[in-house]
């Protein structure tokens, strides 16, 4: 994928305000930990030029980067319409990982046909922690699958994701992250005077969240 597809989905993002940033008033995510930015991905598939730019981006990247890739699967529930998207780009058969099994019928953890020894590649929305992905990708592990990637959207790049993957040893790419989005960002003569503050938080956002909870 070229640098200039990557800035251009960085820009995207920021058009249709699937990323946003408050710095003075921030975000609570779900555990609890408080933040200058809130990410929404879903938001894209509404904006079909946009949907189309980071579709044609994912195909692009794992077509260079894993080109012996078998199957395509998808995080439920956000990374499903992107790896449906993706593998009809690149028109390979496609599965999606549940966060839990079914408590009825089959009891299936993973949806769609899995064969043993099939390389996948996993497409998640966004990557905070890494924890969801991992857990998917974990799973198709067990089913007989072999996971030779993931690849997401947008990477906050905590220490807590690089960590986590570095340990379970999944090769991670995405088309942008919080550092490349930022720069675009604060060209917003709004936004531009919090560059530090919106850095301090990359740096260290468990203090961050300390300091402004």
């Amino acid at each position: 994928m070229t640098v200039a597809k990557a800035d251009l989905v960085a820009q995207k993002l920021l058009e249709i305000k699937a990323v946003n940033f408050s710095p003075e008033t921030p975000y609570t995510w779900a555990s609890g930990l408080k933040a200058p930015i809130y990410t929404d991905n879903r938001l894209i598939m509404s904006y079909p030029s946009v949907r189309t730019t980071v579709e044609d981006a994912l195909a692009e990247l794992i077509k260079e980067n894993f080109p012996d890739v078998d199957v395509i699967a998808g995080t439920a529930t956000a990374g499903i319409p992107h790896a449906a998207f993706v593998s009809e780009r690149l028109d390979l058969p496609m599965i999606y990982v549940r966060s839990s099994a079914k408590d009825h019928g089959k009891q299936n953890a993973i949806e769609g046909a899995l064969k043993p020894g099939v390389k996948v590649v996993i497409i998640e929305d966004l990557i905070s922690t890494g924890g969801s992905v991992i857990t998917a990708a974990d799973k198709i592990q067990e089913a007989g699958g072999e996971v030779i990637a993931a690849v997401a959207i947008f990477d906050y790049l905590l220490g807590a994701s690089k960590e986590a993957f570095e340990k379970v040893g999944y090769p991670l790419m995405t088309l942008t992250n919080y550092v490349k989005i930022l720069d675009y960002a604060v060209k917003d003569p709004k936004l531009s005077p919090y560059y530090d503050k919106l850095m301090d938080w990359y740096k260290d956002p468990k203090a961050w969240s300390e300091i402004h909870g």
